[in-house]
């Protein structure tokens, strides 16, 4: 039988995925709410 306290605390997390993670992370991405906010403030400028 499993010992999951045992497998736990020998659990590594791989590097790819701590890499995939530090990239996502530092990529600043726009959202909705950039996109909404560029195009009322353009709207705005164009007045």
């Amino acid at each position: 039988m499993l010992n999951y306290e045992e497998e736990l605390a020998r659990f590594q997390p791989s590097l790819e995925i701590d890499q995939a993670e530090e990239a996502i992370l530092n990529n600043d991405l726009t959202d909705l709410s950039d996109l909404l906010e560029q195009a009322v403030t353009g709207k705005k400028e164009k007045r």
